[in-house]
């Protein structure tokens, strides 16, 4: 494969957080004082003059935030900084400061989230909580421990939770026929090839998104690496490092070359010349060369919401009610949804520690298949 570099800019995924208009000078000084208390120096580092002298102790300090970086995937690394730019921001906004952590300010925190004065529009308890669980992450990393089950905190949220709260909002399952009326509006050019790779690959596998983009053809092929492959006669092995650790996917073949997700795979390395490095890589404008940088997981998701469109899936809907539906999720949710097996070789291929996990992504699968009012006599 040819070592080219991408065209395109690369892209950053946007902050949800309410825009407050603050000083350059008050960002910086967040932003220090975030980089200082992710992993701070010892207090006793003054006996080790040497080592810190010499650079040791600061390589050591410079590696052990680095790990603590990776202890979490690098999507939530994201909303947790996002969670913390945006109450030190509020905080500020109401004369306070975010540390020490004040169980008091923190509710009233929560409550403008929920019920904004300021005309923004309110969050979603489920948005609501994953701020608290950001900010009580971002406590933990500076030293302090925020306890959720102090009054001012849980008395409120359990408020918002029983005003405020609301079925789940899930995204539509891709189904077998969905899938195959997908794929049938991509071309046969190189980028064809490879879309079609991601979205047979990703439906057979039950894959997140980021599990599709960040394989590489061999072991420890590049840095940046979640996984990699390994083709055999009766179909394709994934050695996955998901945010559940590490764990195979096994892909068999279908039933016809034209959806079977590994022939489609095979294709796509064949034509695409890569034997080395990330499995999806970008292509140049015209579609015909196989570029150097790996994939973002955004293009998964704009490629399902684009091939939706293409191919008339509930086209009795509006266009923004169709995009609204379909997700990166959309597919994992299609597998568990579709496949007519035993629910624990679903749950394996999810990779979820649970059942019950696995029952969320089933849309409608099971209903009505057994009748409990029978059942019981009536």
């Amino acid at each position: 494969m040819s070592k080219t570099p991408g065209n395109d800019p690369p892209q950053h995924e946007k902050s949800s957080s309410m825009p407050f208009d603050t000083s350059g000078e008050a960002q910086r000084d967040e932003r220090d004082r975030s980089n200082r208390d992710t992993i701070a120096l010892p207090s006793h580092a003054g006996g080790l003059a040497g080592l810190a002298g010499s650079g040791t102790l600061d390589r050591l300090i410079d590696t052990a935030r680095d790990y603590a970086k990776a202890s979490t995937a690098e999507n939530t690394n994201k909303a947790y900084a996002a969670d913390w730019k945006h109450f030190a921001r509020w905080c500020r906004l109401k004369g306070a400061d975010p540390l020490p952590q004040s169980p008091e300010m923190i509710g009233l925190y929560l409550t403008d989230l929920a019920a904004p004065t300021n005309g923004t529009p309110a969050l979603s308890v489920s948005t609501i909580d994953r701020r608290l669980s950001g900010l009580a992450w971002n406590y933990a990393q500076r030293g302090f421990t925020l306890d959720r089950k102090d009054r001012h905190i849980a008395t409120v949220l359990a408020g918002i939770k029983r005003k405020h709260a609301r079925p789940p909002v899930q995204k539509e399952a891709i189904l077998p026929e969905d899938i195959l009326a997908i794929v049938a509006t991509l071309g046969f050019d190189l980028r064809g090839l490879r879309d079609r790779a991601i979205l047979l690959l990703g439906y057979a596998g039950g894959l997140r998104r980021s599990e599709i983009v960040s394989l590489d053809v061999g072991k420890d092929d590049t840095p940046d690496s979640g996984g990699w492959i390994e083709i055999l006669e009766e179909g394709a092995v994934l050695t996955l490092n998901s945010k559940t650790g590490w764990r195979e996917v096994e892909i068999g073949r279908g039933s016809s070359d034209q959806t079977c997700p590994v022939h489609a795979l095979e294709q796509w390395l064949h034509f695409a010349r890569i034997d080395f490095g990330p499995v999806f890589v970008r292509t140049s404008r015209d579609g015909k060369r196989a570029l150097e940088a790996r994939l973002s997981d955004k293009h998964v998701a704009r490629l399902i919401k684009t091939t939706v469109l293409k191919s008339g899936i509930r086209a009795e809907l509006p266009e923004t009610d169709r995009l609204a539906l379909f997700s990166g999720h959309s597919l994992r949710a299609g597998l568990a949804s579709s496949a007519e097996v035993d629910e624990r070789y679903v749950q394996k291929q999810l990779g979820h520690a649970s059942a019950e996990m696995t029952r969320r992504y089933q849309r409608r699968r099971d209903r009505f298949r057994v009748n409990l009012t029978k059942a019981a006599g009536l």
